[in-house]
C-alpha cells in the first residue's frame, strides 16, 4: 500500500470526495448532491484548501477547510451556542475543518490523523475549529488526541438529525509518540 498524501483540487475531483464522504458518512444520493454545491461554494472562498489521500491515483480520503469568517453559514448557527458558553472568540482568527472522511477501508491506519495535521500546519491562524456530531465516536476521540476541546455542545444545525459538538484547538495540533508521519507526502508546487 502506497499512501499518497498531497493537494487535491477538490473541485476537479469532488464526485470521487463526495463517494468517499458518502460511504464514510452514510450518505444518500440527495445529500450528495446538495453537498457537491455546498463543497463547490466553500471551496471558491479566499484561503480554502484541500488535501486529498490516494492510493495508486485512488482518492481514498480527504480534508478540506479554510479561514473561518464569522459571515458564513456555519459560523451564524454556531455562534449563539459558542457565546453562551463564552467561547464566540473562537471564531477569529481560526482555521475551519470543513470535512474530513476517510473511506472506512482505510479507517484506523493514521490517515484522517495525518490529512488533518498536514492542513492545519499550513495554516496562518493560531487555531482550528471543526464540528463533529456530539456522540463517543472514533472521530471525536481522534479530534481529542490532536488537542481540540469542546468550545459547545448539542448544537442543532437545520435539518440535521443529530446534534454537534464545536470543538476548537490551538495550533499546531497535538502530536503523539509513534504517529505515523510516513505517507509519502509530495511537495506541493510554487
Amino acid at each position: 500500500m502506497d499512501l499518497v498524501i498531497g493537494p487535491l483540487d477538490l473541485p476537479a475531483h469532488v464526485d470521487e470526495a463526495l463517494a468517499v464522504q458518502a460511504v464514510a458518512f452514510g450518505l444518500g444520493a440527495d445529500e450528495v448532491v446538495v453537498r457537491r454545491q455546498i463543497v463547490l461554494r466553500h471551496m471558491a472562498y479566499p484561503g480554502a484548501r484541500a488535501l486529498g489521500a490516494t492510493e495508486d491515483g485512488r482518492l481514498v480520503g480527504f480534508v478540506y477547510g479554510m479561514p473561518n469568517d464569522r459571515t458564513h453559514w456555519w459560523s451564524t448557527v454556531v455562534e449563539p451556542y459558542l457565546r453562551g458558553r463564552g467561547n464566540d472568540h473562537w471564531l477569529d482568527d481560526s482555521f475551519v475543518i470543513t470535512e474530513l472522511h476517510v473511506h472506512p477501508a482505510y479507517q484506523n491506519r493514521g490517515l484522517g490523523r495525518a490529512l488533518i495535521t498536514t492542513i492545519t500546519d499550513s495554516a496562518s491562524e493560531p487555531r482550528s475549529i471543526l464540528s463533529a456530531i456530539d456522540t463517543d465516536s472514533p472521530a471525536r476521540g481522534l479530534y481529542h488526541s490532536l488537542g481540540y476541546q469542546d468550545l459547545a455542545r448539542q448544537v442543532l444545525f437545520p435539518s440535521a438529525p443529530r446534534p454537534y459538538a464545536v470543538m476548537g484547538a490551538p495550533l499546531p495540533l497535538r502530536r503523539r509518540q509513534g504517529d505515523r508521519t510516513d505517507f509519502h507526502r509530495p511537495v506541493p508546487p510554487g
